[in-house]
């Protein structure tokens, strides 16, 4: 893919960490305004659109807490940053407490965004996403326009970037070994027992495993 429309919408602090290489994880359940209530993934190459609006330090651990300043409900910068793109390696559709919690130590957020999470639609599974990050050559601004706002994950841009010449935030085998500890993590959480419901997705594919 030489250029790209598709755009998924993350917290400015996590798109911040994975171009930065300080994580390869997200968590999402979906927005308000997702098909059918629930979020999906049908896209692996995705521009990264920074947010704003639902930014909150007190769902953070103290070291991207820092980061973020709370702004008014609908508020949004006029010129939208996007310096990078992300390949989305794996989906893992988790419902079993204990293998999100093993993964404490790779994502951004803390107890309370997790205990949130898992609350919030309680029958839903939560989406936890390996997203191997990569840098535009040149990084691009673009105006804000109201269709790329609400509660929603995905949107498409007016005019599609360029991801020729972006380089990789992490080195193949930097990726290749944190993704495989977090696979590891989720298949068999440290200390865990009784039945788990792990169902996974990759490669942009629509058939699902379960094990």
């Amino acid at each position: 893919m030489k250029s790209t429309t598709r755009a998924l919408k993350e917290w400015n602090v996590a798109v911040n960490a994975l171009e930065q290489g300080q994580t390869i994880v997200l968590l999402r359940k979906g927005g308000i305004r997702e098909q059918a209530g629930q979020f999906n993934v049908t896209d692996k190459q995705v521009l990264l659109y920074p947010t704003f609006e639902h930014q909150q330090p007190g769902l953070l651990k103290p070291e991207f807490a820092h980061q973020v300043k709370t702004v008014e409900s609908g508020w949004h910068p006029e010129v939208i940053r996007i310096g990078s793109w992300a390949e989305i390696t794996d989906v893992f559709l988790v419902a079993w407490e204990p293998a999100i919690t093993a993964l404490f130590p790779y994502h951004i957020w803390n107890e309370t965004f997790v205990s949130d999470r898992l609350k919030w639609k309680q029958a839903q599974p939560i989406y936890i996403l390996l997203l191997r990050g990569y840098r535009l050559a040149e990084i691009r601004e673009i105006l804000y326009l109201p269709e790329y706002g609400g509660c929603r994950s995905w949107i498409d841009l007016t005019q599609a970037i360029s991801l020729e010449g972006s380089q990789a935030v992490l080195s193949d085998r930097e990726y290749i070994e944190r993704s495989y500890e977090i696979r590891n993590l989720i298949a068999n959480p440290a200390k865990a027992s009784g039945s788990q419901t792990v169902t996974t997705l990759t490669e942009g594919s629509q058939d699902f495993t379960s094990h």
